[in-house]
């Protein structure tokens, strides 16, 4: 029994995510035009609440520097896209943007609680100013034109980000080396005593964790033709995965994508049909939720079916 249950621990997910990706990758084939545009920034949304949860979600270091990273890997592409292939862009945003995380998280990752959130979203507020004064004073422009591609390619590249995301979440997860976040998140002093190196481990999960970040940046970059430091390190890509994460859960593997499907969609929903209120709508829904469902949606799914078992035991 025990060696079927472990067998279902890995077959499962694996089969889930299979059947995900070919009805995705199916998708511009049945549903062209705006559902692919649509999804493909569901699946933005996706990559960066599982990036975020990856680091944050287990050691408890609640990040803001995600729209950081991200507008590394957007800058990546307006500097480089007209003279490089796309997939090495890609690449480059998000070693830079891993570059930038590790450097940053060798300085930081000592600070703990509100320290660190503070100094990560100083960070993004940093890198935004320092790029727009770089760009008015040396290079004498204020923004980039970028490199278009089609919908379809952008669809999917970030879906192959997204499987490679998931991939990597799903091993770490597995492997001593989560157990060693987790530990981390429940008592980072007792874990360290194990003769673990907390402070390395801390960076390399971030830093790799802002992998996916920028890789995402660098592609999604290619939706629009043109940028500037506000557009590329824009808050919202720091908020919005975080409050989509927690409302799934971000402790659990699936919960950070079953919040950022379902919050991603409903802001493109009120934004299309509520321009002026949209962001009013979706506060007041992220406060309901998080009131009424403090561990997210797995949580409350977990809660609902430990009530069940003791009406059935009872």
């Amino acid at each position: 029994m025990r060696i079927l249950s472990n067998y279902n621990k890995w077959y499962f997910p694996a089969v889930v995510l299979f059947l995900a990706v070919v009805i995705l990758a199916l998708l511009p084939l049945y549903a062209p035009g705006y559902p692919v545009v649509l999804f493909a920034i569901i699946l933005m949304f996706v990559v960066l609440s599982v990036s975020w949860a990856i680091f944050s979600g287990s050691t408890g270091y609640i990040s803001l520097a995600t729209a950081a990273f991200f507008g590394v890997g957007v800058y990546a592409t307006a500097i480089l896209g007209r003279t490089l292939p796309l997939p090495l862009v890609i690449l480059i945003g998000g070693l830079l943007s891993s570059c930038l995380a590790a450097i940053t998280g060798a300085i930081t990752l000592r600070l703990r609680g509100i320290y660190f959130t503070i100094f990560t979203f100083g960070l993004l507020a940093l890198m935004q100013t320092f790029v727009l004064w770089w760009e008015i004073n040396i290079n004498h422009v204020r923004g980039r034109m970028v490199v278009l591609v089609d919908n379809t390619t952008i669809f999917y590249y970030i879906l192959g980000i997204l499987v490679l995301l998931m991939i990597t979440a799903y091993l770490i997860k597995r492997s001593k080396y989560g157990l060693a976040l987790q530990g981390i998140g429940l008592d980072e002093e007792a874990t360290a005593h194990t003769g673990i190196n907390v402070t390395l481990l801390k960076i390399f999960a971030f830093s790799g964790s802002a992998f996916f970040m920028g890789a995402a940046g660098a592609i999604m970059a290619t939706r629009i033709s043109y940028i500037d430091p506000y557009i590329a390190f824009n808050t919202n890509y720091s908020f919005f995965p975080v409050l989509m994460a927690l409302f799934g859960g971000a402790g659990n593997l699936y919960g950070p994508v079953i919040g950022a499907v379902i919050f991603a969609y409903l802001e493109e929903t009120l934004l299309t049909k509520f321009p002026y209120y949209y962001m009013l709508v979706f506060g007041l829904v992220m406060v309901i939720a998080i009131i009424f469902m403090p561990k997210g949606v797995i949580g409350l799914i977990v809660s609902i079916r430990r009530r069940r078992r003791k009406v059935v035991r009872g």
